[in-house]
């Protein structure tokens, strides 16, 4: 062996002697190496209910001798569902008797993300709850308070154990399967956040019912985004089932949400790239504008009427470019209509305003602009740059189907 690289390797870890200075040398490292997690999805109805014990038996999966229980609950569920509380301590009187749960409400909807007093208040909460790292934080709502709370918890201690119980379609369809959590800042969505691994997931179904309008339409975009991408079947039933869908028909609408659920579940856990760390986002069609949109509206439009707006987008702007057939455009733009969605909002008249999207899109992901398309419905493929004047005639294109439908824009929400 080279004795001045056995120096240089010595010299890590043992102080040099005085003497001359010893030769320069470069030294590097690299190992690979991997980290196991267990996604946990649960589908059950009424999870707070005697007799269910889902949330006992996934409690009891962990090994620990720290007790301690934090509950955040979704001021809009607190609302509709008034014994929550109640229904919460006498579950785990019953099943969880070593565990004492502080309950505390949060607002719902984008302006728990949107303010950071919000976000404070939520930490606040966690350290004066006095959680270890084996801990449980429960979140109990939409997929902005999943995103907040799961954004603190995972800041906590470098992460405390977070438990996901989805309330909206929204949030059962897509938000809360993912490995994300994050606030908006700056005027950009999810601006901060981290990735972090979710230790359970709970599709409540019982809460569906409860929904307003907008909230029980929102997640049915993100159904039909996934199943553009990746289910040309589920695209099918959702096509053919859209009036049943806005009707709120459950026979007809849960299946939907559970297929949907299930495929954003499968490319986090199958994909092979759960964290995001390459330049595509297989999953975001329609979402580099849909982000956008939220913001220019001051969020009057919610997040998945967005999502609605941002398919019908690329979808004709893949029509236009001769990747997407005639038929297939026609069939994305009446099921979205179909199922209740707007194709069209007032801040779209800021056409230029709305493509800047595509720069904050490419910022967020890194690397290139990498955005998902489709050349027929179930197959999609990526694409790297952007006809700036096709995206306008594109966005042109749905104001001009908006009225021919006779919309009522200001409906939007």
């Amino acid at each position: 062996m080279d004795s001045s690289n056995l120096k240089c390797g010595i010299s890590e870890s043992i102080s040099e002697p005085t003497g001359p200075v010893p030769a320069p040398c470069n030294i590097a490292h690299d190992a690979e190496f991997c980290c196991r997690f267990t996604h946990r999805l649960r589908f059950t109805g009424d999870v707070f209910a005697a007799g269910n014990e889902t949330l006992s038996n996934i409690l009891n999966e962990a090994t620990s001798d720290c007790s301690n229980v934090a509950i955040f609950i979704d001021a809009n569920v607190a609302r509709t569902r008034t014994n929550q509380a109640n229904k919460i301590n006498d579950y785990f009187k019953k099943y969880l008797p070593e565990n004492s749960p502080k309950i505390h409400v949060v607002p719902g909807g984008e302006q728990i993300k949107n303010q950071q007093q919000n976000f404070k208040q939520i930490l606040d909460a966690i350290e004066q709850s006095h959680l270890c790292r084996k801990s449980f934080v429960i979140a109990i709502g939409g997929g902005a308070v999943l995103d907040a709370v799961g954004f603190a918890a995972s800041i906590t201690h470098r992460g405390l154990r977070l438990i996901r119980i989805a309330t909206t379609t929204l949030s059962q369809a897509d938000s809360a399967m993912a490995v994300k959590n994050g606030i908006n800042a700056f005027g950009k969505k999810n601006y901060m956040g981290v990735f972090s691994t979710p230790w359970a997931i709970i599709n409540d179904e019982a809460t569906l019912k409860t929904l307003a309008m907008p909230h029980w339409l929102a997640g049915f975009s993100e159904a039909i985004k996934v199943a553009l991408l990746k289910d040309p079947l589920l695209f099918e039933y959702i096509y053919r089932n859209c009036g049943g869908i806005r009707a709120r028909n459950l026979d007809v609408s849960v299946p939907v949400i559970r297929r949907s659920a299930r495929l954003h579940f499968d490319h986090i856990t199958l994909n092979g790239d759960p964290f995001e760390t390459e330049d595509a986002r297989p999953l975001d069609f329609g979402h580099w504008s849909a982000h956008k949109l939220e913001q220019m509206s001051g969020f009057e439009i919610s997040h998945g009427q967005a999502v609605a707006i941002g398919i019908a987008i690329d979808a004709t702007y893949a029509n236009f470019m001769g990747w997407l057939g005639d038929a297939d455009h026609r069939r994305i733009l009446e099921c979205l209509d179909g199922t209740g969605f707007r194709l069209y909002h007032r801040s779209m008249q800021h056409a230029n305003t709305l493509l800047g999207g595509l720069d904050e899109f490419q910022e967020h992901l890194g690397g290139r602009l990498t955005i998902p398309s489709i050349s027929r419905i179930g197959h999609a493929f990526d694409i790297f740059e952007i006809d700036t004047n096709q995206m306008l005639a594109a966005i042109s294109y749905l104001e001009r189907f908006n009225k021919w439908g006779n919309h009522n824009e200001s409906t939007s929400t």
